[in-house]
């Protein structure tokens, strides 16, 4: 103990100087300097944590708002070798899902079904996965408007084939992105 010691106003311990509790009663000290601020008003917090998420909330629509516009045109770029002067169509990354029509049947790999309670964002969560990682035509689905399919899911798909043996040839890539990819048939 410091030559400043005193002692606990409920228990009479001693306790030094700076001490913010007694660790003898637990009792929060009286003192003139304390370490970090004093309590707030939990009224003038609530509120302060409620703008900030409002603040989150603005942002986050303004993100999806902006991420949610069309792909930008397509900018011509001019490829030069030789004496051979051509143009060329730079390739830009599509920033939206594919879409499966309704009235196209078809076989596709599915990556993922995800319950439709537990909310579409996973299902779009796997879908931008496998089109980072290159797999064609990703896009999700609701299983509900499919006949062949079981009803009540969000579907992650990658390609739309005309047979099974083609959508069974691109398995072992879909695979190295969702371990337990499958196929299925689709038809409306």
């Amino acid at each position: 103990m410091s030559a400043t010691a005193t002692t606990c106003p409920r228990c009479g311990s001693a306790v030094d100087e700076g001490q913010e509790f007694c660790l003898a009663c637990g009792l929060r000290l009286p003192a003139v300097a304390r370490v970090g601020h004093a309590p707030t008003d939990r009224r003038a917090l609530r509120l302060r944590i409620g703008g900030l998420a409002l603040l989150a909330c603005a942002g986050s629509a303004t993100a999806i708002v902006v991420a949610a516009e069309g792909p930008s045109p397509e900018s011509v770029r001019t490829a030069t070798g030789g004496s051979i002067t051509a143009p060329v169509a730079s390739v830009e990354p599509r920033s939206r899902l594919a879409v499966w029509p309704r009235t196209v049947s078809g076989w596709t790999i599915v990556l993922a079904s995800i319950p439709k309670a537990e909310g579409r964002d996973e299902a779009v969560a796997v879908a931008q996965q496998g089109r980072t990682r290159g797999l064609p035509r990703v896009g999700v689905l609701d299983s509900s408007r499919y006949a062949s399919l079981r009803p009540g899911y969000w579907m992650t798909f990658s390609g739309r084939y005309p047979s099974e043996a083609d959508a069974t040839g691109s398995l072992r890539r879909a695979r190295v992105v969702v371990k337990g990819a499958r196929v299925a048939r689709v038809e409306p």
